[in-house]
């Protein structure tokens, strides 16, 4: 792939990935088409049924991505009009029937600056983002799916698929470690809490005791929100984050909450590339605060090394106390009077 920006640079360019075509594919075709800097990404669920009926759903925003990958869905975009709602959702219904496509599917778009969209691909299956469509239009998509395989013609009305009810939000909890990089965190969950509550639901497959495995991606659960708004589905989103407790392994929790507090996301200001490009200017600085009970292990590990250099038992207990005093407010008081007791002999 090659970005031109000038004129004088096509031919070169052309060039270039025709060459490299050649010598990876064996075919040295290339096409072109339209450079969108900053676009968004919006995609239409369809349901199709064997008697030619096609029926499109409220659109879904899949902006905030991660080198390509969705991390947030919400429903239904909170830049999209209903006049634009429209246009998309009859395009969507023209690609499924001009392809001759029966059950369901996905149809994507890019979406610009201008509010022009641009076809992307369609994914012949439901996407992993579904359930925010569920939320808003309460039509259990896997239920349609048996259904229309079935045979069963398609009698749900557009006045009940294209009109949402409310807002929702999907977080793709993964097990990765936000602060390194996001590289996988395999091993076994020793403990697992998680959030319930009006307009909460947590699609995972995982329990305490469940072990995460290196072979096969790494997503944990979808948690996902529902609101009569925007801003109440991102409150209760923010809630039901603080409530999910993982233990064992690192999960990309600490940076969803991070990221739902954004200005940006708070304000619906982003496009494709907008979380990259934040993750860069952070420069590697840690998503969540120190877990206070490291702290204190390592507060009564200071202890320890300093009483085991120390032949005196007086000085070691002054030598502890200092140690205790040094690791902050978290080892003070009668926790620190305890553990210097305990280090006596």
């Amino acid at each position: 792939m090659r970005v031109v920006s000038r004129p004088e640079n096509l031919p070169g360019a052309i060039r270039t990935a025709r060459s490299e075509a050649a010598t990876a594919f064996g075919d040295s075709a290339v096409y072109l088409e339209r450079r969108l800097t900053q676009p968004r990404h919006i995609e239409v669920q369809i349901l199709a049924d064997h008697h030619g009926a096609v029926q499109a759903f409220v659109e879904r925003e899949c902006s905030i991505q991660r080198r390509h990958q969705k991390v947030v869905e919400e429903s239904p975009s909170p830049v999209v009009s209903r006049e634009l709602r429209d246009r998309l959702s009859q395009a969507a219904v023209a690609v499924a029937k001009a392809a001759e496509y029966t059950n369901a599917g996905t149809v994507e778009f890019l979406l610009d600056e201008d509010g022009h969209f641009y076809f992307l691909e369609m994914n012949a299956r439901l996407q992993v983002e579904h359930p925010v469509t569920e939320m808003v239009t309460s039509v259990d998509l896997v239920r349609w799916q048996v259904r229309l395989a079935q045979g069963e013609p398609l009698t749900l009305p557009s006045s009940h698929t294209l009109v949402p009810q409310g807002h929702a939000l999907e977080c793709r909890v993964y097990a990765e470690d936000p602060d390194a990089g996001f590289i996988p965190s395999p091993g076994r969950i020793t403990g697992l809490r998680v959030p319930d509550g009006p307009g909460i639901r947590d699609d995972s497959g995982v329990e305490a005791g469940s072990d995460v495995p290196i072979f096969y991606d790494s997503l944990l659960s979808k948690l996902v929100s529902w609101g009569e708004d925007r801003a109440q589905a991102t409150e209760r989103m923010r809630r039901a984050l603080d409530e999910y407790e993982v233990r064992g392994i690192r999960t990309t929790l600490p940076f969803f909450k991070w990221l739902l507090a954004r200005p940006e996301f708070v304000e619906a200001r982003f496009h494709t590339g907008f979380l990259d490009e934040l993750l860069q200017q952070r420069a590697g600085e840690p998503f969540g605060a120190a877990d206070p009970s490291f702290e204190e292990v390592a507060a009564v590990a200071a202890c320890l090394v300093e009483a085991s250099h120390s032949p005196k038992a007086d000085g070691q207990a002054t030598r502890s106390i200092q140690a205790l005093q040094r690791m902050g407010p978290v080892a003070r008081g009668w926790k620190a009077r305890a553990r210097i007791e305990g280090l006596r002999e």
